[in-house]
This record gives C-alpha cells, structure tokens and sequence, in this order.
C-alpha cells in the first residue's frame, strides 16, 4: 500500500486506466467543479468510482487518491517525493507574496522548517499564553454584551477577529483589538486574498497576465497592504529587539527573526516575510473555520455540550484565571475538538504535484503528475467507524479508530507546524464562552464552503447567562 519511488510501470496501470468522471472536450471535468464546492464533489465521485480514480482538469490529469494508508505514504515522501502543484507558487509569485513554509519545497523548506518549529514550540507558546488569554476575556466580553441585549452574534466573522487578534499579538507582539475596536481592515484584507488566490488556482486560463479586471486590482491592493502590514511588524519587532538582544523572544516573530541571525541558518529576510505572512493568512481561516464548526456541531448535539459545559465549568470556571494548565486538562473538549474537525477538517484534501515517478497502489505516477489527496473519505466511512457521520466525542477517549484514518493537520514531515496553538485557541474560546453563557442555537445553513480552509456559510449564534446549577 505504499508508494514506490522507483517504479517498474510495466505491471501497473495507468491514469488514464483507472474510471472516473466523463468530461467535456479541452475543458475535462472542470464546469462541475465549482471552487467553493470542488471537495464535496470529489469525495462523491470516491464513492462512486473507488478509492483510485482519474478526473481532468483542462488538459491536466489529475490522480485522485481516497485511501487513508496511500494518502499517508504519499504525506510521508513529502518533500522529496511530492511538493505542492506548480501553479500554487506561480499564483502566489504573481501576486507579491514571497514563499514561507507553506510554499516552500526542498531544502528551503528544511531551512525554515527549523525557524518555524522553534517559534510554534509548546515552551514558546506556554511563554505567549497571558496574551492568548486576553484576547478570550474580550471575546467573552462582546458576547456577554449581546447575551444581555438578547443579540444575536455573527459568529463566523467575530470567532475571525478573535484568530486576527491573536496572531497578531501572539505571533507579532502588536495591539490590533478587532474584538473591541472593530476595525477589521486586516481581516478583511486577508478575506480578499484568499478568495483572489482560491479563484485563480481553479481558472483554466490566466487572463490575469493579459487583462485585470476589478477583482484582480481589488487582490493586488489587499496584497500590498498586508505586506506593508508585515513590514512593519517586522520593522517593530527588530527595533524591540534591538532595546533588549539579551532577552528571550517576547512573541513568535521576534524568535523566528532571533533564529534566522544566527550564523549559518541560511534563512533570508525575504524567508521571515514569508513565514509572517503565511502565519496571518493561515492562522486566520484556520482556526476561526474550526471553532464555527465545534459550535454549530455541539448545538446540535446536546449531551455533548452539556458534558463540555461541566468541564468548564469545574475546570476553568474564570476567564480571568484562566492558565494553560486548565486549558490542557480539559480532556472532554478536547476530544468535541479532534472529533469537530474529523467530521469537518480545515483541508478536506491536499493538492500536490509528482517530483518524480512513483507508484501510487498499482498505479504508474510520472513524474510531474497531479496527485489530489483526499483526506475526509475514509474517516466517515463507516467501514472504518461505527456511526461515521455522528459526532461522538468519546471516540477521542478511546481506543478508536478515528485517531488513525482522521487528518486535520496533515500528516508525515509536513504535520501542521500550528496544531498545538489551534487547539489552544480552541479551548481558550470555547471555555471563554462556556464558563459564563450557555448555547441556545446556532442558526443558518453551515453549508460547506471550500476556500483557503472548509468554513461553514455565515451563522449566527445567539447566547444566555449562564443558568444556575
């Protein structure tokens, strides 16, 4: 079930072999994959045609891989043996952006792979923690307000200036308080290049290099103001730094800058301008994407919230007391957390791209082939577990087997560097919300809505103080 670097193709098939979709002339299968639905899809042609099969996007093959064992062998090769598609760094360079450690392949990934870790290190993080629980005393605050008001609360949009906030003041050292303020120009600005991003990767034509239209001047703007953003948080941070180089890093941008000083670590100032960025957009979506889908599933399943509402409450019952104690000690919520994310993870695929053949199962891969790993197949199959599509948290307290076929930050060399601060930002927020307020629904269609992460479509959340017990 492993792939094979060396392949002899003789005895194997071939793409083109395997079934798939039929298609239309030049365009292949691409008018019936919508951007915003294209994983849905995807995964409903891997009922339907297998584990293996082929569809084709304009003149590109593409190999769709369903199995959670080859997904995993395919993950474990990366960087050597698969990198991501070509067209996502050629977007990427269009536009400005300069390649952190979600781009970057081969050795330069190897080089700010050290930089980064050192940054997302659980002892950094512990060190960041009073800042992260800040930012959840205001997110506790706004919906206090609107409980008291009988408001209801846009829960996408505020559970996205919570992730704003923190990684700009976690990761950047820097004051941003959209929670409070409202002014959500950086939030808004990172919407407009992932929405720019995600359309461009899915045109089969770049008309962009010939003709601009508003969205593409919209994105290019959004583009520069970020990096303006960025050069500043850098520009502040060295300038800290400068004050006091003796003391340890105060956030997670100044250690990625105190690492790439030291001598020989081959990192560039264009490498932390990368890093940066990629922490702003990614951090964003990522997070905020999960905790509106852990809310959405937990109002509907109401043991499950009532379970994670007592932990809460017995373990962290203050916000203002909150440490990072507490947050690890709640086992429950952290088990609604995998077992949100099993259900909806942030990546329900992984495009990548052959760096050389391979085999694939008993498929023939060339070199420069399209390889779409699917990652949410197998852990909804109910050949892998019982009641698949149910939210049962309790599957995290046990031996079970959705530890083994679930993904939501990846797997093999390129694990999500952020899961640990995720989850952390996960438990901050919902403990922020739990320990005060009770859920009364969360209302809208949580349609999927595939952009940079999986996100539901808007919701909204309506709350009460908390009911005496």
């Amino acid at each position: 079930m492993n792939t094979i670097t060396d392949p002899v193709a003789t005895a194997l098939r071939q793409v083109s072999d395997l079934p798939g979709p039929s298609g239309l002339p030049l365009l292949g299968n691409l008018l019936q994959l919508r951007p915003a639905q294209i994983h849905g899809v995807i995964e409903a042609w891997a009922g339907k045609y297998g584990k293996l099969f082929h569809i084709r996007l304009a003149g590109t093959p593409i190999l769709v891989v369903a199995d959670t064992a080859l997904v995993q062998a395919i993950l474990r090769e990366r960087p050597n043996g698969y990198k991501r598609p070509d067209i996502t760094a050629q977007i990427s360079a269009e536009v400005g952006g300069q390649p952190g450690l979600f781009l970057a392949e081969g050795a330069a990934w190897r080089r700010q792979r050290t930089m980064v870790m050192q940054a997302f290190a659980p002892a950094a993080i512990r060190a960041y923690f009073p800042l992260l629980a800040t930012v959840g005393q205001r997110l506790q605050k706004r919906w206090l307000a609107a409980a008291q008001a009988n408001q209801p609360i846009a829960l996408n949009a505020d559970l996205k200036r919570y992730s704003v906030d923190i990684i700009a003041g976690l990761a950047f050292g820097e004051e941003v308080n959209t929670i409070e303020h409202g002014d959500d120009a950086i939030q808004q600005q990172i919407e407009t290049i992932m929405t720019g991003v995600g359309r461009r990767s899915f045109t089969p034509f770049p008309y962009w290099r010939y003709i601009r239209l508003p969205a593409d001047r919209k994105l290019e703007r959004a583009v520069a103001e970020v990096r303006e953003s960025v050069r500043g948080f850098i520009a502040r941070a060295r300038q800290r730094i400068g004050t006091a180089p003796d003391q340890p890093p105060q956030n997670m941008l100044e250690a990625m800058l105190m690492a790439s000083d030291k001598e020989g670590s081959g990192i560039t100032h264009n490498d932390v301008i990368g890093n940066v960025t990629t922490m702003l957009l990614a951090g964003e979506d990522t997070t905020s994407s999960a905790l509106s889908w852990l809310i959405w599933l937990l109002s509907h399943n109401q043991e499950a919230l009532r379970k994670v509402s007592a932990e809460v409450r017995e373990k962290s019952p203050h916000a203002h007391r909150f440490t990072i104690e507490q947050m690890d000690s709640l086992d429950y919520l952290d088990a609604c957390a995998q077992e949100a994310m099993r259900l909806k993870p942030p990546a329900p695929f992984i495009p990548l791209q052959a760096n050389k053949p391979a085999t694939i199962g008993d498929v023939h891969v060339p070199q420069d082939t399209h390889v779409f790993c699917v990652l949410r197949h197998d852990s909804v199959s109910e050949q892998h577990l019982h009641n698949a599509r149910q939210f049962n948290p309790e599957r995290w307290l046990q031996q079970s087997a959705a530890k083994q076929v679930a993904m939501p930050f990846g797997s093999g060399p390129r694990l999500c560097p952020g899961r640990y601060l995720s989850l952390l930002e996960i438990k901050v927020a919902i403990a922020s919300l739990l320990s005060v307020m009770d859920i009364v629904s969360v209302d809208g269609a949580a349609k999927e809505q595939l952009g940079f992460v999986m996100a539901p479509s808007p919701l909204q959340l309506r709350v009460r103080l908390k009911t005496p017990h």
